[in-house]
C-alpha cells in the first residue's frame, strides 16, 4: 500500500463481532484469561491494550520499522529510550533540540551519570570528533527545533557504524511525521515521535512513540515501556489514530501555507532572516531536498529590534493563537526565549543560535492568504 492508504487502513481492522470502520476504544484495564496459561493476546492494559496496539501497528508501518510502543507523553518516550543506557555512557545530541528535550538530558539524566556533547550537528564532522570510548548513542533532531537546521542522517549514522557498531542513532522525527520523511530509511535505529504534534494532527491529546528497526531493540523497548508504566491511554491512541487518517493531505496544507509565508517573512522589511528548509536561501536546503519529501510546516524568523517588535508581532496576530505545541490544525506562533526553550540556559540558547529576535510559527491548515495578510499585519503595526 502507498503511504496514504497505510494511514487510514492499517491497524483500523479490529472487530470482528460488528465490523465498525473504525477501530473500538477497548477501555478495559485487565482482561480476562482462557486457562491458567492462555489469554487473546491482552492481559493488562499497562503492558497492551488492543486500541494501543493498534496506533503502534499503523505508525510502525508507516516509518518503516518493525515494531512501535506508544507513550503517555513525548516526553515518555524520550525517557523511554534514555532506560537503554547507564551510568558511565556518553550521549551525543545537537545543541539547538528542543528545550525540554535538553532539559531531560542536562538536568535529569546527568545525576544518573550519563554524560552529554551538545555539538552543531549540520557537520558530521563534529559528530565525529565527539565520540568518545564511552559514547553510546547520536541523538539526532531534524529539523531542529526552533531554527530548522538539518542533520544529514545517512553520513551520521555512517560515522556511528565506522566508530563502533553498538552505537545507536536516534532520531526525533516530530517535526516532519513519517510523510516527509523516514529516518529508518537511511539506518536511524530508532525514531521517536511526540504523536501530539502532526500524527494527531488536532491539538486535543498528548502521546509519543517510539519505532524500532529491530527485532532486538523492539524487544528491549517494549520491555522497558512495561516495566516503567509508560504506554498511553486507550482513548489516547484512538485520537492519535484517527488524526493519522488525514495526515497525508494536513502534510500538504501546512507546508503549502508555510512556504508561502516563508516567502512573505522573507521579503519583509522587519525581518531579519527567515528559517524555513524550503527556501532557497536556506544553508540546508539541497539536503532537505535529498533527505525529505518536502519542508513541512514550521518555520521561524528573527525580527529587527528584538524583543519588543516581537512581542508586538505576536500580540496583534488575529490568527496565530499565542500559544506552545505544533502541528496542529490551528496556526500557532510562540517565543522560544520565554516558551518552548526557556529550560535552556541562556549560554545554551546563545550557543544554540536562539535569541530574544527569535520567532517560532507552527502554520496551520488555514488560508495561505489568510495567514500572510494577518502576519504583515502584526509586522506593519
Amino acid at each position: 500500500m502507498r503511504f496514504e492508504t497505510k494511514c487510514v487502513h492499517t491497524g483500523v481492522d479490529k472487530d470482528s463481532t460488528f465490523n465498525s470502520c473504525t477501530t473500538p476504544i477497548y477501555t478495559s484495564s485487565t482482561f480476562y484469561w482462557d486457562s491458567l496459561e492462555s489469554h487473546k493476546g491482552f492481559d493488562y492494559t499497562r503492558s497492551g491494550n488492543p486500541t494501543r496496539s493498534a496506533m503502534e501497528e499503523n505508525i510502525a508501518a508507516l516509518e518503516g520499522g518493525v515494531s512501535c510502543r506508544a507513550t503517555a507523553t513525548g516526553m515518555a518516550a524520550i525517557t523511554l529510550v534514555m532506560h537503554l543506557f547507564k551510568p558511565g555512557d556518553h550521549i551525543i545530541a545537537g545543541d539547538d533540540i528542543y528545550g525540554g528535550t535538553y532539559r531531560l538530558f542536562a538536568d535529569v539524566f546527568t545525576r544518573w551519570g550519563i554524560t552529554f556533547s551538545f555539538v552543531k550537528m549540520s557537520d558530521a564532522e563534529n559528530v565525529r570528533s565527539a565520540i568518545t570510548p564511552e559514547t553510546k548513542a547520536i541523538w539526532i533532531e531534524t529539523p531542529s527545533n526552533p531554527l530548522l537546521n538539518l542533520v544529514d542522517m545517512k553520513a551520521v549514522t555512517q560515522v556511528a557504524a565506522n566508530a563502533d557498531s553498538d552505537i545507536l542513532t536516534i532520531a526525533d522525527n516530530t517535526f516532519c511525521s513519517p510523510y516527509l520523511q523516514r529516518p529508518i530509511e537511511f539506518g536511524v535505529d530508532l525514531v521517536l515521535h511526540s504523536t501530539t504534534k502532526y500524527l494527531n494532527g488536532h491539538s486535543d491529546v498528548v502521546g509519543g512513540c517510539v519505532v524500532s528497526r529491530t527485532e532486538e531493540l523492539a524487544e528491549r523497548v517494549a520491555y522497558i515501556s512495561n516495566a516503567l508504566g509508560l504506554g498511553c491511554a486507550p482513548f489516547d491512541a484512538w485520537l492519535v489514530l484517527r488524526g493519522i487518517k488525514t495526515l497525508a493531505p494536513r502534510m500538504e496544507a501546512h507546508q503549502r501555507g508555510a512556504m508561502a509565508l516563508a516567502r512573505m517573512l522573507e521579503s519583509h522589511p522587519k525581518v531579519d532572516r527567515v528559517y524555513y528548509p524550503g527556501l532557497e536561501s536556506h544553508p540546508h536546503h539541497e539536503l532537505a531536498k535529498r533527505q525529505q519529501d518536502g519542508f513541512g510546516g514550521m518555520l521561524s524568523f528573527d525580527v529587527h529590534e528584538g524583543r519588543p517588535v516581537a512581542e508586538k508581532v505576536m500580540l496583534n496576530s488575529k490568527l496565530f493563537l499565542l500559544a506552545e505545541s505544533l502541528g496542529g490544525v490551528e496556526s500557532l506562533i510562540e517565543y522560544p526565549e520565554s516558551m518552548s526553550h526557556a529550560s535552556m540556559t541562556l549560554e545554551a540558547r546563545r550557543a544554540a543560535g536562539i535569541t530574544e529576535k527569535t520567532v517560532r510559527v507552527s502554520v496551520g491548515i488555514e488560508s495561505p492568504e489568510d495567514l500572510i495578510a494577518d502576519l504583515k499585519q502584526a509586522l506593519d503595526s
